[in-house]
């Protein structure tokens, strides 16, 4: 049995064929802004599955991705509701994102519990996942593509950037002192909230990264203990292992 997993996000919409075993083919990806019928036929054509598990945080794409797939076998979306394995110690779980759920599945399942997962998207996530697996919450604030499309909107004179480590923290340029002011202080926000989190936590929790930038913060970050690219895809593939028959 093939699966088509689908991690359609803000920024990005991710596909992956898996099986049971683990990911079986190279992850195509599309702008989510660019989502539609047409482009998912050029996209998805030539791919053989039996069955999707979406894992969307866009609502308007969810409907597309939903009359698309329809038409080519069962789907299941993920949500609070899906057979997770997680005990979710949460007051209202309709609350909780695909994503966050996605994220939660796979850092118990490849790095343990309990565990901190850090997202590095359009919104960085800080999730908590305790022993038991238990999702427990966490922390959503701005990502750091959403505060360099900001200044670049918002003041007239500063461009828009492209990251990369600063070569010192006194920016001799415009560009360097942007670069200085959104890596070194985005390091230091997420110190921070870790420092938070750990100190609410029991145990030694693993610390993963995850997401576009997560290598990029993870360098200058000890406290990250390991970066994961494929984390998410993992989580839906596992969601999928539960929820797929």
């Amino acid at each position: 049995m093939s699966w088509l997993l689908i991690d359609n996000s803000n920024t990005r919409t991710k596909f992956a064929l898996a099986d049971r075993a683990g990911l079986t083919g190279p992850t195509r990806w599309l702008p989510t802004a660019e989502l539609d019928s047409g482009r998912l036929a050029d996209a998805l054509g030539d791919l053989v599955f039996s069955a999707a598990l979406v894992c969307s945080v866009v609502p308007e794409k969810a409907r597309v991705l939903r009359e698309f797939l329809d038409r080519r076998g069962p789907v299941h979306f993920l949500t609070h509701e899906s057979d997770t394995g997680l005990i979710l110690d949460y007051p209202l779980p309709a609350q909780i994102g695909a994503d966050r759920l996605a994220n939660a599945i796979g850092v118990a399942a490849r790095h343990g519990a309990p565990a901190i997962v850090i997202d590095f998207g359009t919104a960085v996530t800080f999730d908590v996942v305790a022993a038991g697996p238990a999702y427990c919450g966490g922390v959503i604030a701005p990502g750091l593509g959403a505060m360099q499309d900001y200044l670049g909107r918002r003041t007239a004179l500063l461009p828009k950037i492209e990251l990369a480590e600063p070569r010192a923290a006194i920016g001799k340029s415009t560009v360097e002192a942007m670069q200085a002011g959104a890596v070194f202080g985005y390091r230091g926000l997420v110190r921070e909230i870790l420092a938070r989190l750990r100190a609410e936590m029991d145990g030694n929790p693993a610390i993963v990264a995850t997401g576009g930038d997560a290598a990029l913060i993870a360098r200058g970050l000890p406290e990250i203990q390991s970066v994961d690219p494929d984390l998410t895809l993992e989580g839906i593939r596992l969601a999928a292992v539960r929820n797929l028959r």
